[in-house]
């Protein structure tokens, strides 16, 4: 029997949700029972699509948000019955920026230190430590509306760890920077983990921030987490290869796929996706039945499972698909 992924069962968490239930003005349920812990000391990824309850989930934690039902712990405190002493606890980047355009990187983060109760020497040595540890000395002293998306973005980031926090929540942290940017990003979210040991809860609709990053993750979908566990645990539950076939014209709807050791076959307009014991073993039987039926492949991939496969598996349809059509 595969692992039952749906539930964590960690000694010490940092975070618990239990049964979270919110439902907006017009009937909109963006969470329907959610459950999940997050263990001290580790990186956990909510994946999903827009839509799926993510920032929800991260407003009821952070305490902006109180739900309909259900319990929300973080760092041992009722995040619902003690919202100050969770505040004391956390730090929290949005997705939206947290900085004001007008005023430097320096002055940000001594403004953001004085709301937390720092001051005098303490608060410069802990905004200089900041800025030499974010790289962000040389662009200390210019306003933050000059700043690029990614300095800008290391900079919010910084501004949630003044205050040195058990619980940092990053609402998807990457969310509009370029490739190379959200790289560099990625490795700073993994130092801080590594070396400061952090316990990090970020939110994603990208596979592979999820996969590189998270320590565990929970796959979400219309406000209920489907599959939880480690990115290579989910992946590997799948057993065997992804095979892909480019179709064109998406000819391949409806047909039969009785082929020996391939199963959960999916068309998606122009792209066949299958699950094989043996990929080698399996395409050119798939090749073969296409071509007795009149069809030319185009393109053929064969690769170990993803994170797409899992979101496949669990919620029936492609992550890509569930993204394009999300609220």
């Amino acid at each position: 029997m595969p692992p039952d992924h749906t539930r964590d069962t960690a000694v010490e968490a940092a975070i618990e949700a239990d049964g979270l239930v919110k439902t907006y003005p017009g009937g909109v349920r963006a969470l329907d029972g959610l459950s999940f812990t997050v263990a001290a000391g580790t990186v956990f990824g909510l994946l999903g699509p827009n839509g799926a309850g993510k920032s929800t989930t991260v407003k009821i934690l952070t305490t902006l948000a109180t739900p309909d039902s259900g319990t929300a712990r973080v760092a041992g405190v009722d995040a619902i019955t003690h919202p100050d002493r969770v505040r004391r606890t956390i730090g929290c980047v949005a997705q939206r920026s947290g900085t004001i355009p007008q005023c430097t990187g320096r002055e940000n983060l001594l403004l953001q230190g004085r709301i937390h109760g720092l001051s005098g020497r303490t608060l410069h040595r802990r905004a200089d430590e900041l800025l030499e540890q974010f790289e962000l000395t040389e662009t200390a002293d210019r306003p933050t509306r000059t700043y690029s998306g990614g300095t800008r973005r290391r900079l919010e980031i910084a501004l949630g760890l003044v205050h040195r926090p058990r619980v940092l929540f990053l609402d998807e942290p990457s969310a509009g920077l370029d490739p190379r940017t959200r790289t560099a990003l990625w490795e700073e979210i993994s130092r801080l983990a590594r070396d400061e040991g952090l316990t990090i809860l970020l939110t994603t609709h990208y596979l592979e921030e999820a996969d590189r990053l998270a320590d565990r993750l929970a796959i979400m979908e219309a406000g209920r987490v489907v599959v939880q566990g480690t990115p290579e645990e989910l992946k590997g539950d799948l057993r065997g290869d992804t095979v892909r076939v480019e179709l064109p014209g998406g000819q391949a709807v409806g047909m039969d796929w009785e082929i020996a050791g391939v199963r959960e076959v999916t068309v998606d307009g122009r792209w066949l996706r299958a699950r094989a014991d043996d990929g080698a073993v399996a395409v050119p039987a798939l090749l073969a039945l296409l071509e007795s039926r009149g069809l030319r492949a185009g393109s053929v991939t064969v690769g170990r499972p993803s994170l797409d496969d899992v979101y496949l598996r669990h919620v029936g349809r492609t992550f890509e698909q569930t993204a394009g059509g999300a609220r």
